[in-house]
């Protein structure tokens, strides 16, 4: 899986990015590690991980970011994720 993102010290660290991964490997039904090039979008060809798992990560003094939402097309998939860090993959074809 082709992240910028350090996973050393993966238990302690909570990843958006990652989470963008699972849910596109759950709709496709295969195992995160196979999202990859040549036969998926690699991520940051997409958005900036990096920026994305800043984003919704938790200030220096452990406080929570204010709510919002980031939308975006990835392999197929209209990906979004609200302010609590939530995932959601649907089809980019869905009408929801």
């Amino acid at each position: 899986m082709l992240l910028s993102v350090d996973r050393s010290d993966a238990a302690e660290t909570y990843s958006v990015s990652f989470d963008v991964i699972a849910a596109v490997a759950e709709q496709e039904g295969v195992d995160p590690m196979d999202i990859e090039p040549p036969e998926y979008d690699a991520l940051y060809e997409v958005i900036n991980p990096e920026a994305l798992d800043t984003l919704f990560a938790q200030r220096e003094d452990g406080s929570k970011r204010a709510n919002g939402t980031v939308e975006f097309p990835f392999c197929g998939y209209r990906i979004t994720v609200d302010g609590t860090g939530e995932v959601e993959a649907v089809p980019q074809d869905d009408t929801r």
